[in-house]
């Protein structure tokens, strides 16, 4: 397998096209697919708060949602994110 090798370390391009190629193969969904249903992982997120001015712990709160979720997935649970 051979890596691009990049001139310039231009992030948000580099994200866009691996973004556009994960759309295309849709890897997500393969990987929800391929894991079964009957081992499933459920994650209840609560509605966003919309009473103040965002903040840091609203980062953080989401960081640690993704965390878990694929820490599960990567258990070989299914977590369907909805």
């Amino acid at each position: 397998m051979k890596f691009p090798e990049y001139k310039t370390f231009d992030l948000p391009a580099l994200q866009e096209k691996i973004v556009e190629k994960w759309n295309h193969e849709k890897t997500f969904q393969r990987s929800v697919d391929m894991r079964p249903k009957e081992r499933s992982y459920v994650f209840f997120e609560g509605p966003p708060s919309a009473n103040g001015m965002p903040g840091i712990h609203h980062v953080i709160s989401r960081a640690i949602k993704d965390v878990v979720c694929r820490y599960k997935t990567q258990q070989g649970y299914r977590v369907e994110r909805r």
